[in-house]
């Protein structure tokens, strides 16, 4: 019995990922061929080196990329290990059939430029993001990426993109299209890209923190109790001027509620030393629980 729940467990497990790969390899996959492609824009990672193999010698994206791989994911395997280099492969495979065979099924798009690249960026962000929320990549820069993001955590995966792609957008526009305004596009696509990663993987759970100064720290965590229903923790602080201990209140929040605790607060402790902060994430009891 246990073997079969486990086996079921393992099916199911794998049903997801494979879903997942399949729905974020063809957002990548449209965003890439469908739009950046066909308007000849300069793209991000390895994709944007397969985009200038492309449309210097005609190769297929998808199967540059997946031979691009290779080395790269030999060099990295041992920081990224081998779960995560075993699902990558899957996704690298997936992503690079589907630029290749199921893309181009689909009609590209010819009008406006500045459309084809908020396109390309949406689309492929959000392919990215999936792939990621589910510890694992696309291979290629996203190995380079992962690596830098495994040894430095403070780095999101967004600003470290954006330093590197920008590198190889730069390149790709100088050897295909010589074009200032393809530069420019190429630059909003690495934007958006970036931005829509940090967005969908930290944004949908961010919120504010706030830490309190106040001489009635307990009066005040019960009334963002009363207010938001949300707990607090006191923290034991000195002022560096005064040298007197002071009560530190600290509190995560959602966006909506921060302004009845910072109403709440000031009308309670006119004195009160506030400072609300943005919150990327919030994992925890009455949030996000992994």
């Amino acid at each position: 019995m246990k073997q079969n729940h486990f086996t079921s467990g393992t099916v199911k497990k794998w049903g997801l990922s494979l879903l997942t790969d399949i729905l974020g390899g063809m957002l990548i996959a449209v965003g890439t061929y469908n739009f950046a492609a066909m308007a000849h824009f300069p793209m991000a990672g390895l994709n944007g080196i397969a985009l200038i193999f492309y449309h210097l010698f005609g190769l297929p994206i998808g199967r540059v990329v997946l031979f691009l791989n290779i080395p790269i994911a030999i060099l990295c395997f041992r920081i990224l290990g081998r779960d995560f280099f075993l699902r990558s492969i899957q996704t690298i495979i997936i992503s690079s059939l589907l630029i290749d065979y199921i893309a181009p099924l689909f009609p590209v798009y010819s009008g406006d430029r500045m459309l084809a690249a908020i396109c390309t960026g949406i689309f492929s962000g959000l392919g990215y993001a999936l792939i990621y929320m589910r510890d694992s990549s696309t291979g290629g820069a996203d190995f380079i990426m992962l690596s830098i993001k495994a040894l430095h955590p403070h780095l999101s995966l967004g600003k470290i993109a954006f330093v590197m792609d920008t590198v190889i957008v730069v390149t790709g526009t100088l050897l295909v299209s010589r074009d200032m305004d393809s530069l420019i596009y190429g630059m909003i696509i690495t934007f958006l890209l970036s931005a829509v990663v940090d967005k969908v993987m930290y944004g949908i759970d961010s919120g504010k923190m706030t830490l309190i100064v106040t001489d009635h720290a307990k009066k005040v965590a019960e009334e963002i109790n009363e207010v938001t229903g949300r707990g607090a923790t006191f923290l034991k602080a000195e002022g560096s001027y005064s040298c007197e201990e002071k009560d530190v209140v600290m509190c995560a929040c959602n966006n909506k509620q921060m302004y009845l605790i910072r109403s709440a607060v000031k009308k309670l402790d006119p004195d009160a030393f506030i400072i609300i902060m943005e919150s990327n994430e919030v994992v925890g009891e009455g949030f996000k629980t992994h």
